[in-house]
């Protein structure tokens, strides 16, 4: 298997792809060392994972015990089970593993906890939330960063995204330590794969996608962006995603009440997770209003595909892009699929579509438009407000991003039949 590199370098290759995995020095020695000490039986290269290990982590880590509902149990024991047969990780892909893991057990811990002290906070009315669902690299980013800059909406942010409860009263220098705790995690991302940014911006109290939210029920897209987990994706395509869904209505409301009077603003929420299920998230989140980007999808799938092999490059040494090419073209063909069932049962009244290229070409003029079609207040200041987010993220704001669909195993003509229905929907233009 061909692997993957994840630094700035791949950006001057001509392709996504470079031949060579990118690897910090330091990181380089504590793989090498892993792998040593696991061939001795000892260190992280060794010890099986196991749902029970890490549920046990967490409630030492946190002194908690009550998790409330447990319904997080099954998909924890697929997806662990998943990540040691198929993942393939190197040492310190197993190490942030399992953190990440222990950390998410400790937040449903934490929240428990918070909603035990505060019951009142589980039944604490959520306005129905925007919510923008278009496909992977369809100008969301830049859509949801334009709306969150209005004050009378509330975007998720990357450091609420991380740990979504704190603990009352701590600061860390005058501020919430969470904060910090996210800029740490951007920094050891900005080392170990520096040219990630270039593909999706990752800014510690910038607006971030909901569905790590979702990943909190262990019932999300997230552990197949960033490992090889095939046996899990294909469980996960099968379940009801309603718990996950109603687990993430409970944190949204967690951090409206942290916030306290700024907690009332509607949501403005973003992930193309939402996609494939669009009809849980109109069942749990009745009144939702929602904004279809449109682009078209063989020139996405490329984008998408360099993220998935660089982010799974962060984890593993062996990722195949060939079979990168085969899991998200099958998958992104299904999220469509679905979508466009919802949208054949559902009103018009309830979405609002914007083409990719409108945005780009007008930012702040097509949101204005958007204004209009979802009732919301514009003004003069809001204006303003959009238009130095505009200034301050320019396309290509971390480097050009280069990726082909060749890189993947892929051809227009052969993917072509997994978009025509979508196509011909949505009148989406074929991209040169």
């Amino acid at each position: 298997m061909r692997p993957v590199q994840t630094s700035q370098t791949s950006q001057a290759s001509g392709h996504g792809l470079p031949p060579r995995p990118y690897r910090p020095r330091l990181l380089a020695l504590v793989n090498q060392l892993g792998g040593a000490l696991g061939v001795l039986g000892i260190g992280p290269a060794t010890g099986r994972m196991s749902a029970d290990e890490l549920i046990a982590a967490a409630r030492r880590r946190t002194g908690l015990s009550d998790f409330g509902d447990e319904s997080f149990r099954e998909p924890l024991e697929r997806l662990v089970e998943s990540i040691e047969t198929e993942a393939r990780l190197h040492p310190m892909g197993r190490l942030i593993t399992r953190a990440r893991l222990v950390g998410a057990l400790a937040t449903r811990l934490r929240v428990e906890a918070l909603l035990r002290r505060r019951p009142e906070v589980r039944r604490a009315p959520l306005a129905p939330p925007i919510v923008i669902a278009g496909l992977q690299r369809t100008g969301t980013t830049l859509l949801h960063r334009l709306l969150a800059s209005d004050p009378d909406l509330r975007a998720l942010l990357s450091w609420e995204a991380i740990a979504p409860v704190g603990t009352l009263g701590t600061r860390w220098f005058g501020e919430d330590p969470r904060i910090h705790q996210a800029r740490l995690s951007v920094r050891a991302l900005a080392y170990m794969a520096p040219g990630f940014f270039a593909i999706h911006p990752v800014e510690p109290e910038a607006p971030e996608e909901d569905v790590l939210l979702l990943d909190y029920s262990f019932r999300s897209t997230v552990p197949e962006a960033t490992l090889h987990v095939p046996g899990y994706g294909r469980w996960l395509e099968a379940q009801d995603h309603t718990p996950a869904y109603e687990y993430m209505a409970t944190l949204l409301r967690v951090l409206s009440a942290e916030a306290g009077a700024a907690g009332t603003r509607r949501w403005i929420l973003k992930t193309p997770h939402h996609l494939e299920y669009l009809d849980v998230l109109r069942a749990v989140f009745p009144g939702v209003r929602i904004i279809q980007t449109h682009r078209d999808p063989t020139r996405t799938l490329a984008s998408l595909c360099s993220m998935i092999a660089h982010g799974r490059g962060v984890f593993s040494d062996e990722v195949d892009p060939h079979v990168v090419g085969r899991e998200w073209s099958r998958k992104v063909g299904r999220m469509l699929e679905r979508a466009l069932a919802v949208r054949a049962a559902a009103s018009d009244d309830d979405f609002v579509d914007v083409s990719y290229y409108d945005l780009i070409r007008d930012p702040v003029g097509e949101v204005r438009r958007l204004y209009e079609r979802l009732g919301l207040v514009w003004s003069p200041a809001v204006a303003a407000r959009m238009e130095a987010t505009r200034q301050g993220n320019p396309q290509h704001k971390y480097g050009r991003h280069a990726y082909r669909l060749a890189d993947f195993g892929l051809d227009e003509q052969g993917i072509e039949p997994l978009f025509a229905a979508y196509r011909a929907r949505f009148a989406v233009p074929r991209e040169s």
